[in-house]
């Protein structure tokens, strides 16, 4: 049985890639998010009691919500910015003074056809000083580039950590390094631990050693800090919290953290887990950066998620729950768009002599399925569509190789989450920049062995490599990395079977590397 999908939909409908469609399109809907927002602002919260609902009022909070400006400033100004992806190309966008980082996002999301999973950022990124950072949704962004400098610029990457530790805030704050959890004999539930955060009644504390670079100088020097809310605070004597014995580093309010992504080669600094508190006002250089570096990879995310908490408290909850609270009004922002009129496609089987509409669900699912998994299977009716000088570069055939071998070597190559060969050094940097939350993960090839695959994978903010070799039998090649054990036809198999088991991974696939071309 033959099953197609009918597409109709009256001449001259335009499609929503236009300009002039996705603009008016994104204003209507954004002015929706920022009246649902302000609602939800002053509504309680409801995945975590709230024993502060003073704090949800707008009046009360210290940063500016969307379309909020300070006296004077022109909102219907438009400014110009330029948005860079991963691939280096840039993109210019023009965008009013009130858009923030959350809108413009949004927007490129949709601009791109990609899926808005709000996982997806605008970067402060600093070239000349391996700085970067990720900015938050209610960040104005023409507030920020003004504060940048000429050869500063903003990334438009996935980052899948931003709000992590709202679902698991056991595991970013160890519990050696939350002084209130010291003093309560380390029973601390789960939801308390973050309300004592976002609360600014309560006064927890991140303490622990860091190294730190000296003003003027190239050498570091470890000493025993303290994190509140009012600074970063160092002790001048061993780990003495007396209030003589501490030295105020940073102002939270008056600055930003960035992660330092090349801190043994330009800052020679002690290890990888480098970052950094850059005044807002500042001028970018050296001298007025207070460069700090951790002893691993936790300590640092502890100490970085500890000063966006301090320094925004509620506003990052706010931020976190609003779009999930909100599927329904950004629905077209859910998944890639083709056309106006998407909805109006119908199942349709033409195995007949005619074409009739399935109108049962099961059936319509089944046939879909049936169809997409086809084209999989079949073998040289598909080998007519490659391109006669379609090369392989990842694994060697000979002469006598099946058609369908040739086909499964080469499907995998348009999905999101195989980056071709990269170094391992070059997947450890894509992790590393997309978050490090369990179940991050990329293929590329193996650069030992061309006939293999690598599966990377990040398990406990720890990158892990997986071998994947081709293996044969009765004639057709198979890929496995469990020494034959699972063997599967092509590489979206695999992946499709370690979303769904873990198999011999310590967890499941959940989180592909995306890269994006603006």
């Amino acid at each position: 049985m033959c099953y197609k999908y009918c597409k109709n939909y009256p001449p001259g409908c335009e499609c929503l890639c236009s300009s002039s469609l996705i603009g008016s399109v994104f204003i209507r809907s954004r002015s929706r998010l920022q009246e649902q927002e302000q609602q939800l602002r002053t509504s309680s919260l409801p995945a975590i009691p709230n024993p502060f609902p003073e704090l949800c009022s707008p009046a009360s909070s210290p940063v500016l919500s969307p379309g909020s400006l300070p006296p004077g400033e022109p909102s219907a100004e438009i400014y110009i910015v330029k948005i860079f992806s991963e691939d280096g190309m840039g993109k210019v966008v023009e965008i009013p003074a009130d858009m923030t980082a959350k809108d413009l996002c949004q927007f490129l999301v949709y601009k791109s056809h990609c899926v808005d999973d709000n996982t997806w950022a605008l970067v402060e990124h600093h070239p000349l000083l391996g700085l970067e950072r990720c900015l938050e949704d209610h960040e104005l962004v023409v507030h920020v580039q003004a504060s940048m400098n000429s050869e500063s610029r903003f990334l438009f990457r996935k980052n899948y950590a931003k709000y992590e530790f709202f679902r698991n805030p056991l595991t970013f704050f160890p519990e050696h390094m939350v002084a209130w959890c010291q003093e309560t004999n380390h029973t601390i539930p789960q939801s308390q631990l973050l309300q004592n955060f976002l609360a600014t009644s309560s006064c927890p504390e991140i303490q622990g050693h860091l190294y730190m670079k000296e003003v003027g100088r190239k050498s570091w020097k470890k000493v025993y800090m303290f994190l509140r809310r009012s600074g970063l605070y160092c002790s001048t004597k061993g780990t003495s919290k007396e209030p003589r014995h501490l030295q105020l580093l940073a102002d939270l309010e008056d600055s930003n953290i960035f992660t330092v992504i090349t801190g043994k080669k330009h800052h020679g600094a002690p290890t990888d887990f480098g970052f950094c508190i850059k005044p807002n006002k500042g001028r970018g250089e050296m001298k007025e950066l207070r460069m700090l570096c951790a002893e691993d990879e936790q300590s640092r995310t502890c100490w970085m998620t500890a000063f966006r908490l301090f320094k925004y408290g509620i506003i990052l909850y706010q931020n976190y729950k609003i779009p999930q609270q909100q599927k329904t009004l950004l629905s077209h922002f859910s998944t890639p768009v083709r056309s106006v009129s998407e909805n109006s496609l119908v199942a349709m089987d033409f195995s007949g002599n005619i074409g009739r509409v399935i109108e049962n669900p099961l059936e319509a699912q089944s046939a879909a399925m049936e169809e997409g998994y086809a084209w999989r299977k079949s073998t040289n009716e598909h080998i007519g569509f490659l391109h006669p000088c379609f090369t392989l570069p990842c694994i060697f055939f000979s002469k006598f190789t099946k058609p369908s071998n040739v086909f499964s070597a080469v499907i995998h190559m348009t999905q999101l989450w195989f980056h071709g060969r990269i170094t391992r050094e070059e997947s450890h940097r894509i992790i590393h920049q997309q978050g490090q939350v369990d179940g991050l993960f990329l293929l590329r090839v193996s650069q030992s062995n061309p006939k293999a695959f690598v599966l990377t994978l990040c398990h406990h903010q720890k990158i892990k490599h997986f071998q994947i070799l081709p293996c044969e039998d009765d004639g057709q090649v198979f890929f496995s990395l469990d020494d034959g054990t699972t063997k599967f036809t092509d590489l979206i198999q695999l992946v499709e079977f370690y979303q769904l088991n873990r198999g011999v991974l310590p967890c499941k696939l959940k989180h592909p590397c995306t890269v994006v071309a603006l």
